[in-house]
């Protein structure tokens, strides 16, 4: 039988953050935390199949999903924000170390989470598509698309819509492209559909540019460390996820074939490299 999750709302920082947990309530916790222009249930697939093992804690980012949208977008849409809703979520639920998987913007918060809010506190880290440094083209791909959504009159169009922008993905089955489009539908007051996020979010790349510059919190890290890289990201250069192997935690680096940024850990070929890296050694005990 498949797990199924539950729903759960906390303030965090003065912001309503939505999350849902898998897993008993007294396993290892592990946080996913997903891209830039996601939602928590991106992970749907490998939650459910590390539910048995783990308590996983999946957010929405506040101005994505069903999170809070800011009303400070130039303060509050950064990785230092994030960080900090990540040590208040954690704290409120009462948890004292938590593995993390991060996809993306996931990853990058959790490299700025591990170097500042929860130094100390995160005994895994695996990064999905994402480095210490990124490609500039692919963040000038990414605010083409994420700071100006489009809008359909149907949640057909918006899957088509998202069949192409996220191609890159990789393989989904007709079921989870699917639910990928229901799970990013939002309705406008004129009954058109677009996607579940904030525009503002993508205010990021322009009140704080530096922002995915992380080599000094990368290189300050010490935890057992996963980078997963799509065979043909755009933004995690190939030198790039070699010199992560070599400095700070030195991560071991696994490349995931057929796909690009980011890998969907949706097929048993992308979980099971999560899977038996959680299982490294590590500081579980709360």
């Amino acid at each position: 039988m498949q797990a199924l999750p539950t729903s759960h709302y906390l303030r965090c920082l003065d912001r309503e953050i939505h999350f849902l947990q898998w897993g008993a309530e007294d396993a290892p916790p592990l946080v996913m935390w997903h891209g830039l222009a996601r939602t928590c249930r991106d992970f749907d697939d490998i939650a459910a199949a590390l539910a048995g093992q783990f308590r996983i804690i999946c957010p929405d980012t506040i101005g994505r999903g069903l999170s809070q949208w800011s009303q400070k977008p130039d303060e509050e849409y950064c990785l230092a924000f994030y960080a900090g809703l990540a040590r208040s979520l954690i704290d409120q639920l009462g948890l004292d170390r938590v593995a993390w998987l991060g996809t993306s913007m996931g990853g990058a918060i959790g490299i700025k989470a591990a170097a500042t809010t929860l130094k100390g506190r995160i005994t895994h880290l695996a990064l999905n598509d994402i480095g210490m440094r990124i490609v500039q083209a692919a963040v000038d791909r990414i605010k083409s698309y994420a700071g100006n959504p489009p809008q359909f009159d149907t949640v057909t169009e918006l899957e088509t819509y998202l069949r192409t922008v996220y191609k890159p993905y990789g393989w989904q089955s007709d079921a989870q492209w699917r639910r990928m489009a229901e799970s990013s539908a939002r309705r406008l007051p004129d009954g058109r559909i677009t996607t579940h996020y904030d525009p503002n979010m993508v205010r990021q790349f322009f009140a704080h540019p530096d922002d995915y510059m992380l080599e000094q919190e990368y290189r300050s890290l010490d935890m057992p460390t996963l980078l997963l890289r799509g065979e043909h990201s755009d933004l995690l250069a190939p030198d790039t996820a070699l010199e992560m192997t070599r400095c700070g935690p030195m991560a071991e680096l696994v490349t995931v074939p057929d796909c690009g940024h980011a890998p969907c850990l949706n097929i048993p070929q992308q979980i099971e490299p999560v899977a038996r890296f959680l299982q490294a050694p590590g500081k579980w005990k709360n």
